[in-house]
């Protein structure tokens, strides 16, 4: 059974580089990667596709990254999805916020593709 990694940023450049980085597992294991444009887009693939891996931004259109994290966490049928917030905030207290909604891991950009790897492969048991 193939697992599923869904990236939500506003920005294309990101989704790009995301999207480049972690082609690797879709060649190595059987990975589908996913996108959307902003946080309600997002919410609404989550709900209806039950990825098993987000990298979420924070600072979205619509809806921001935090509501985001909150609404999964909150539902009892979505909260087993494994979220990372890979944002531009690199404030303590923006960690500290994300991680009591329940994300699994905090991450600021810019990223180092490798740790991008090595963290998705670990939230997946690949």
């Amino acid at each position: 059974m193939s697992k599923k990694i869904l990236i939500v940023d506003d920005e294309v450049h990101i989704k790009m580089l995301l999207e480049q980085t972690l082609e690797e597992l879709e060649d190595e294991f059987e990975v589908e990667l996913f996108t959307a444009s902003d946080g309600e887009e997002g919410l609404d693939f989550i709900r209806t596709e039950k990825p098993d891996l987000v990298f979420l931004d924070i600072m979205m259109p619509k809806m921001n990254g935090y509501e985001v994290c909150r609404t999964v966490m909150e539902d009892s049928e979505l909260k087993h999805i494994k979220i990372i917030l890979l944002t531009a905030k690199g404030q303590e207290v923006d960690r500290k916020q994300g991680l009591e909604l329940g994300a699994k891991m905090y991450m600021t950009k810019p990223f180092d593709p490798d740790e991008i790897l090595k963290v998705s492969k670990e939230m997946l048991d690949l």
